[in-house]
């Protein structure tokens, strides 16, 4: 892959943009190299992904502009869908997705972490979605992750004016779940991940769809998705080696993933 590299530490598999000459920004190669990468994964050996940016100065800066600015109607639509398409993949992953956010989280930057489930900033994070000031409106999620991420009216005010947002204000509006000085962010992300891999692997891809599929739906219909999920779990050789281990006041057996 030219701008995307992946590199697998036990159970967590890190995926980081590498075009840091152009801060990381979005271009239709990145997209496509992107979607390889994450249909390389294999859950039966991966348990959860970080997503960074090379160098620390940019997580992901944009789309990019210079790609953009030319663009037909048509042609935009079709940009917008192909991101669309792979921040969904990501946000429907099978396992957890934590964002390791080093510095510039713009437009789609901003979209790229809030597909992942978790964000985890360095202390130079800077997040905005500045396309109005552009001309255009967010094309990768924005104007719908923001919302459900933040509330309605903070976003409508970071889309509207288009104006940054540092990390420990993003902290507290909810938009990052932890900040730490930029030379600790991927080993505290690698510490998440680690204690996110080490429980029951099949339990935790089940609690995922659970969240995200019972978000969109009332409340009746979500707890039936969380029950059919619970079901799932007591099939598996996992569930039946932890809660015997429980009822034996012993640690469980290393998860197997079945």
């Amino acid at each position: 892959m030219s701008y995307v590299k992946y590199e697998q530490k036990d159970f967590v598999g890190m995926i980081t943009i590498d075009r840091e000459k152009a801060l990381n920004a979005l271009n239709s190669e990145v997209l496509t190299d992107l979607e390889a990468v994450l249909d390389s994964v294999s859950i039966d050996t991966t348990r959860c992904l970080i997503i960074t940016g090379a160098g620390q100065k940019s997580f992901v800066a944009g789309a990019d502009i210079a790609e953009m600015s030319s663009k037909t109607r048509a042609e935009a639509e079709a940009f917008s869908a192909k991101g669309n398409a792979v921040f969904r993949k990501i946000e429907s992953f099978p396992i957890p997705v934590i964002a390791a956010v080093n510095g510039f989280a713009l437009g789609g930057g901003c979209e790229l972490s809030l597909s992942c489930d978790i964000r985890i900033a360095a202390e130079n994070a800077v997040f905005a979605q500045p396309e109005a000031g552009l001309g255009i409106t967010a094309g990768f999620g924005g104007t719908q992750r923001l919302a459900r991420t933040i509330g309605i009216g903070k976003a409508k005010e970071m889309l509207y004016t288009c104006g940054k947002v540092k990390a420990e204000e993003a902290l507290k509006l909810g938009l990052v779940n932890a900040v730490y000085p930029t030379d600790q962010l991927m080993d505290e992300c690698l510490k998440l991940a680690g204690r996110i891999a080490g429980n029951a692997p099949i339990a935790v891809r089940a609690t995922k769809k659970a969240v995200n599929d019972g978000i969109q739906v009332d409340i009746d219909s979500g707890i039936a998705i969380e029950a059919a999920q619970f079901g799932t779990c007591f099939e598996t050789e996992d569930q039946k080696n932890a809660m015997t281990a429980f009822c034996e006041k012993r640690k469980p057996d290393p998860f197997v993933n079945k």
